[in-house]
């Protein structure tokens, strides 16, 4: 079913209508029958899963938010969500080259030194620093945006908006990589893979 009305305008400005009338079965449909091809579209800008998934996401987001102004005579429905997706693909990479990655060496000094208590004995220094470099190790395994987020939530004590405030990006967004980034760490870290 979902494979025909993908290509059946007919039924997308449907499901694209109920979706305006915040029909959230509708907007399901919508999304299966329309979300491969759109990630896929998401993908070859990006070049990266992590990155194209989060942006679908955002994008249907805004489709959820935006059904209301689709005008059928201006597009067909999945030229108006290709731009969508498309704008929101661009957005991501300006901001990844307006926000440079941060310098792995340099994070791993700046994770050694925000863990390091300055009344520690020689013996807590030790463990301490297996244990920095282990979690060093392990940040480094993580996407350059996503240590970046993690970084400026935990080290520099930013909530969830400054830090979307300040990567000009959307909050659920700044949740999602932080929670994912969480969730790698602790298994990298579980699995002793840093030390």
């Amino acid at each position: 079913m979902f494979k025909d009305a993908q290509s059946d305008p007919a039924q997308l400005r449907q499901w694209l209508a109920a979706t305006a009338r915040k029909d959230r079965e509708a907007f399901h449909s919508l999304y299966k029958a329309t979300s491969p091809k759109l990630f896929g579209f998401a993908l070859r800008i990006l070049k990266k899963k992590e990155l194209a998934e989060e942006t679908l996401q955002d994008a249907y987001i805004a489709i959820w938010e935006a059904a209301a102004a689709y005008r059928e005579q201006l597009s067909a429905p999945m030229t108006w969500m290709a731009t969508i997706v498309r704008n929101r693909a661009l957005d991501v990479l300006r901001r990844s080259h307006e926000h440079a990655e941060l310098d792995g060496e340099k994070f791993d000094a700046a994770v050694a030194s925000a863990l390091e208590d300055p009344q520690s004995n020689p013996i807590d220094k030790l463990l301490l620093g297996a244990e920095a470099k282990a979690l060093a190790y392990c940040m480094s395994l993580l996407e350059g945006s996503h240590r970046q987020v993690l970084a400026m939530a935990y080290y520099h004590d930013l909530s969830h908006t400054e830090v979307a405030q300040q990567l000009a990006m959307p909050v659920g967004t700044v949740k999602t990589w932080i929670r994912r980034s969480l969730d790698r760490l602790r298994s990298c870290l579980g699995k002793g893979d840093g030390v």
